[in-house]
């Protein structure tokens, strides 16, 4: 499945997945998915979460494979361009096609000019990366007075030129940094840098629904199970992005490679933490000790993989395998049942075979190949987080029974400059893979109907 050469959903139908088959896979999991968490506001924003949360990894790594004069640099770059005709196309269904290339134009001249600087850091051209610099910011007052002028001055210039040169600042902070050798800086820039992207998406969106309201039958982007769903769809897509990263960087024997298992390992401690909030040290320990075995599995895989070890790259998948039962097996105890184990396994199965495939493809040489399941298994993930939500919100009601909006969002595209806190309740955690067997279902059912 090639998910690049699809055109993009459009915005005015604001829907990440076919609702059929959202209903479908949440009804595969336990029970619809509310319209709560799964309505044409809440898709929308989802949707332009994805998209832009996408753009901020690929062009940092975009940005990475350059300055290494990588093999895979042309394959990176085609991706990240994919992902601006995705975007574009999306703000085209909106505000009409003259708009779309308006903004097509403007969003990708910053990708160009991060190009420039790139290449003038390589060259030790000071004067170029300063242009490049200069250029951005011209970028950000275009981008700003088109986005305003959009919505209608729903979204403010001034606050908007704010956000983008958060946007630009971090992008250019995770480069100088990797480029000076700094790793650990760079993979806590690259987590910030796709954190910051779901606040653009949150304020686009409400922007365009209120702008339209009869088009997202007048539901709000602003809800608890809409921050819920954003909140995990961030963690699970980013898991996805760092884990490909980091069996990139191990079979290349990269220098950063500590480095990116190091910001993957983290998102796995901070879930221990919100277990072991509400299941105390021990059942936190369980949890950190199944959930981190999958990712040593991986790096197992990487290094027979470098080795030339076959039967060691066949002893890492059943390994995986294992682990899908056993992770399976506890959350279908945990659930009493509500959700079968071998449901779950299926789902986990797609996780597992979306990264082996990203890898092989990548060691390989197919890097086109590759970025495409790069991109698939991404968005996945937010499939994922859709489903999970509604599984919580299904299980408890009460909890997400006020669906009024909080203040809206002063910016388009401002946000978070520091990461936040987030001890996700265990009802959350236990939650978090029910859906996996049900995003199985939602990659399933969009394969075939893309590809009838």
């Amino acid at each position: 499945m090639n998910y690049k050469k699809l055109a993009a959903i459009p915005l005015s139908v604001s829907l990440l997945l076919p609702m059929g088959a959202v209903a479908s896979a949440a009804d595969h999991a336990h029970g619809v998915a509310p319209m709560s968490v799964s309505n044409k506001a809440t898709d929308l924003r989802a949707t332009l979460d994805s998209i832009l949360s996408e753009h901020a990894y690929l062009a940092i790594v975009t940005m990475q494979k350059g300055i290494d004069g990588a093999k895979d640099f042309d394959a990176a770059a085609g991706q990240l361009n994919d992902n601006t005709d995705e975007l574009s196309a999306a703000i085209a269904s909106v505000y009409g096609e003259d708009a779309g290339m308006q903004f097509k134009e403007i969003w990708g001249s910053h990708i160009g000019y991060f190009v420039d600087y790139v290449k003038a850091t390589a060259a030790k051209d000071e004067n170029g990366r300063q242009e490049a610099v200069k250029n951005l910011d011209n970028y950000r007052m275009k981008n700003a007075a088109f986005l305003s002028k959009a919505t209608e001055n729903r979204l403010k210039a001034s606050d908007l030129e704010e956000g983008l040169k958060m946007h630009v600042d971090q992008l250019i902070s995770a480069f100088d940094n990797y480029n000076a050798g700094d790793f650990d800086k760079t993979y806590d820039a690259i987590t910030h840098s796709m954190m910051h992207m779901f606040e653009p998406g949150k304020g686009i969106a409400w922007a365009i629904t209120d702008q339209f309201p009869d088009k997202f039958d007048n539901q709000s982007v602003d809800t608890p199970t809409a921050d819920l769903r954003e909140q995990l769809n961030n963690q699970f897509s980013t898991h996805a992005a760092l884990a490909v990263l980091a069996m990139q960087k191990g079979i290349d024997g990269a220098e950063d490679f500590d480095a990116s298992a190091a910001e993957l390992n983290s998102n796995t401690e901070d879930l221990t933490k919100s277990i072991e909030s509400v299941y105390g040290k021990e059942g936190a320990e369980q949890f950190n000790e199944i959930w981190s075995s999958h990712i040593g599995y991986f790096v197992d895989y990487v290094k027979a993989t470098a080795a030339g070890d076959e039967d060691g790259r066949q002893k890492a998948v059943a390994k995986l395998d294992d682990y899908r039962m056993k992770q399976a097996a506890m959350l279908e105890s945990a659930t009493e049942g509500r959700l079968k184990a071998a449901d779950l396994e299926e789902g986990l199965k797609v996780h597992v075979d979306q990264l082996l495939a990203a890898f092989n493809k990548y060691h390989d040489g197919d890097y086109e190949g590759a970025y495409d399941d790069i991109h698939e298994a991404y968005s996945h993930m937010f499939g994922v987080g859709t489903m999970m939500t509604g599984a919580i919100v299904d299980q408890f009601p009460d909890k997400f029974a006020g669906n009024m909006p909080a203040d809206m969002p002063k910016t388009g595209l401002g946000g978070m400059s520091q990461p936040a806190e987030h001890q996700t309740p265990i009802w959350v955690i236990v939650s978090l893979l029910l859906a996996i067997a049900a995003g199985a279902v939602v990659i399933r059912k969009t394969t075939e109907a893309r590809n009838d």
